[in-house]
């Protein structure tokens, strides 16, 4: 009872998972006065006396306090930065294995340095885990200072770092590198057929950069190891027809702009122009499959929103972060249609060796933590996820941002014109101007209007991230307009006046200090929170205003606007409470899905974890003992015989081990395939369903268990049967030659977890397709319009009020919920 009330507590207080800081703050006091007699000590005996209180258990409160204090000084000699108390507070929560929120321009960096180098003194080894390449390295060159001061070793791992680079930075104590980087050398460690050739270390301490964005956001995509196998290259014809097919004549698109199928008419007439085939005939099942891949790159996928072109290659783009997802492409010749549509060379196809979600690698660490400036309105995932607790640090100095209310306009173009004519008009005053925008086409159309407009400005996309930390740093001087792609260039401080302060900072600041602006709400307040969070770092003066519509994404995918008689000014802007709880109920309508698809991903993985963990603990007897020898000399004597009597020993058992391991990792690849088809066909039988039906979960877990349960005997099955006709030459086993090659070039693949959307979608995609006529009522029109039962999906027809919202998923239940407290 008592904890159901501090979990009520919190949510009152709009602070879910979020802890007392009271103990912490009382151990910072300590901290500053035992920091007296650190003044004294030169670097080499603050180096000694850190050096003495290493220790294999972790450092107990007084060690905390001693080595904070010695950190603290540590900071201030090596980097010129004396940490604040709010630091130290969030060091000590790190220490504790909490996740941090700090406002940005607080110094998270400095206090997770601190806490990364507790860890070391107490004897473990850290991971800062970090959302791309530049970050990993900028925070291990700045704070590599401090940790030589420490005597902590610290390294960092990038895309570009050879395996060589990298083994060597996993021994370090502190090694910063990118999640996803961490997430595929451990993919690539898993097939290795030498243990010599594994790059990564045992995990331990994981500090999570940027925790929101790693832990939830990236969370949504699987990291996925596939290998090369084949170019897979379209037929021209193929592509040039898909071209002249007609939207609403040729095919179709569902509601939720998902998916895209052929009308018969299209049917018939692409069976036509390809010689007059039928396309559901087995024999043409391939050409059927390219129409398809082709359709869905033409409609559905959109050059500068989903993916970029550039030096002559398809890049795709990362939704989170607005930026190219280095090293990733769509799958199942997908990657391939999209290529065919943009006239660029095909990439060579794959098949997927293995994968692991976020939560999956995460779970390896024994010790959790993290920071990021937006954690308490994910509190409740990071618990559900990963059983972790968030600790809310305040500012240094109070947050005197002004946050503006949303202005919200009836069609997208009238936001669009209001937004261009505000930001003009505070340019002319000479304010910077941050501005967040959605896509890379949202920006650069923004681009065009401010310069019709005679607004200079400098963009900022996945089109140029590689000076994108410059760009921003210097969005905080006057008369600057910056426009970026949602989160561009997080990470990076933005101060009034430029990099060093020096370019205008008092004009600024006397000007109101930076204005954000965003071109639309996001589907999380949180998204929206780390925009905002660019500005009023420090104390220093801010603003920040949003702009959106109804017509905007996140309003007709997540609300029913149907029903809705909006009063516009002449300028198209709404502000009846109607209109605007309709905005705020999509947004959390969105963030409910959002959690949702996460909460799927994790629960389908569970078992396959589990499955995988079998499959590993087989392969590392494999690897470093003697067992592929044992079990294949048993089950083929004469064969082994045959082979140690012409070569010697050690190069059979080698062999043996090869090949042992060559048929583990097929038969998982296979099996990891299957259960890919299996997902999908478990969430058609969801569909086909209706809102009451069968658990999909279960039925997957019993055919995943059915498929496993041989698994392993099979791979040794293969393995005798590889043996018997082995090619083994002076240099050992000819892989080719026997039939058990290794996989050459590797990717990955970005992977939908949930093909066919949230529940939360496909509900509100019936209840869309129910309403008559799907456009907002215009102003002219004041009928009301009601919902017929008939308009109803069938199975919602003979439920009451109270069991139709029975019916609805948990995050339509409280967004409604919500809406009716409102109204009261």
């Amino acid at each position: 009872m008592a904890l159901k009330l501090t979990s009520r507590f919190r949510r009152l207080l709009q602070r879910p998972g979020s802890i007392d800081l009271g103990p912490y703050e009382k151990l910072t006091t300590a901290v500053g006065e035992a920091g007296e007699s650190s003044k004294g000590l030169t670097d080499e005996e603050l180096t000694e006396v850190v050096a003495e209180m290493r220790t294999e258990g972790g450092l107990d409160e007084d060690g905390l306090i001693e080595f904070l204090a010695l950190a603290r000084e540590a900071g201030e000699r090596a980097l010129g930065e004396r940490a604040f108390d709010g630091q130290i507070v969030g060091a000590l929560a790190l220490l504790q294995g909490r996740v941090v929120e700090m406002a940005t321009g607080e110094g998270k960096t400095l206090a997770g340095a601190f806490a990364a180098a507790g860890y070391a003194i107490g004897g473990r080894k850290v991971h800062v885990l970090a959302v791309n390449d530049y970050l990993a390295e900028r925070d291990a060159e700045w704070m590599e200072p401090l940790y030589k001061l420490l005597g902590v070793t610290v390294s960092h791992v990038g895309q570009a770092s050879t395996p060589e680079e990298r083994r060597a930075a996993y021994q370090a104590e502190v090694c910063y590198a990118p999640v996803s980087e961490v997430g595929f050398d451990v993919l690539r460690d898993r097939l290795v057929a030498d243990v010599a050739d594994r790059v990564s270390a045992e995990p331990d301490v994981a500090l999570v950069d940027e925790a929101d964005s790693v832990l939830i956001d990236e969370a949504r995509v699987p990291l996925v190891l596939a290998g090369a196998t084949r170019s897979e290259e379209l037929d021209d014809d193929v592509v040039q027809l898909v071209r002249t097919l007609r939207a609403g004549v040729d095919y179709e698109i569902d509601g939720d702009g998902r998916s895209v199928a052929l009308t018969d008419k299209g049917t018939d007439t692409v069976e036509e122009h390809l010689g007059g085939i039928d396309l559901y005939d087995d024999a043409n099942l391939d050409k059927m499959t390219q129409v398809n891949v082709a359709l869905h790159a033409e409609v559905l996928l959109r050059r500068d929103v989903d993916y970029l072109v550039r030096d002559g290659k398809v890049h795709l783009i990362n939704n989170s972060r607005g930026r190219i997802a280095k090293l990733q492409r769509w799958p199942d010749g997908l990657q391939a249609a999209v290529e065919a549509k943009e006239a660029v060379p095909v990439s060579e196809s794959g098949e997927v060796l293995d994968s692991i979600t976020v939560q999956a690698l995460i779970k390896r660490y024994p010790k959790l933590c993290g920071m990021t400036g937006t954690a308490v309105v994910v509190g409740e995932q990071l618990q559900e996820f990963y059983d972790v607790e968030v600790a809310v640090v305040p500012p240094n100095k109070p947050n005197i941002r002004i946050d503006e209310a949303d202005r919200l306009y009836l069609t997208v173009d009238q936001k669009n014109k209001a937004l261009v004519a505000h930001i003009k008009e505070v340019h002319e005053t000479g304010r910077p101007i941050l501005i967040g925008t959605h896509s890379v086409e949202e920006s650069e159309q923004l681009s065009d209007q401010l310069e019709a407009a005679d607004v200079p400005h400098v963009v900022l996309n996945a089109k140029n991230d590689a000076e994108e930390a410059a760009i921003v740093a210097e969005a905080g001087v006057p008369e600057t307009v910056t426009v970026s792609t949602q989160m561009a260039g997080r990470g990076t401080d933005i101060r009034l006046g430029g990099r060093d302060g020096s370019n205008g900072r008092e004009r600024a600041a006397e000007l109101g200090g930076l204005y954000v602006v965003g071109t639309g709400l996001h589907a999380s307040r949180r998204l929206d929170d780390q925009l905002r969070g660019r500005a009023g770092r420090q104390g220093d003066p801010g603003g920040s205003v949003f702009f959106a519509s109804l017509a905007d994404e996140l309003v007709t995918r997540y609300s029913i606007t149907s029903g809705l008689r909006p009063s516009p000014d002449k300028e198209g802007r709404l502000t009846d409470r109607k209109a605007i709880g309709t905005l705020e109920h999509a947004q959390r309508v969105a963030d409910g899905a959002n959690a949702e698809l996460l909460r799927t991903t994790w629960s389908y993985s569970r078992l396959t974890e589990q499955q995988r963990a079998i499959v590993l603990d087989t392969r590392e007897k494999v690897l470093v003992s003697d067992l592929a020898a044992e079990k294949l000399a048993a089950a083929s004597k004469e064969r082994w015989d045959e082979l140690v009597e012409a070569h010697d020993e050690s190069v059979v058992k080698d062999a043996a081990r090869r090949i042992a391991l060559h048929h583990l990792d097929r038969r998982w690849t296979d099996h990891v395939a299957y259960l890919a088809d299996l997902r999908e066909g478990i969430h058609l039988r969801s569909l086909a369903g209706g809102i009451v039906h069968q658990k999909p979960i279960d039925e997957f877990n019993k055919l995943a268990i059915e498929s496993f349960r041989t698994l392993v005997d099979d791979a040794w099955t293969d393995a005798a049967e590889s043996l018997a006709g082995a090619e083994i030459g002076e240099s050992g086993l000819d892989e080719e030659k026997t039939g058990v090659p290794r996989p050459t070039a590797t990717w990955t693949y970005l992977v939908n977890d949930n093909p066919f959307g949230t529940e939360a979608d496909r509900i509100l995609g019936r209840l869309r397709n129910a309403v008559k006529g799907d456009e907002l009522v215009t102003v002219e029109d004041d009928t009301p319009v009601e919902l017929d039962e008939d308009d109803l999906p069938e199975e919602l027809r003979d439920l009451d009020e109270d069991e139709l919202a029975d019916e609805l998923p948990e995050e339509l239940r409280e967004a409604d919920e919500d809406e009716d407290e409102k109204r009261k």
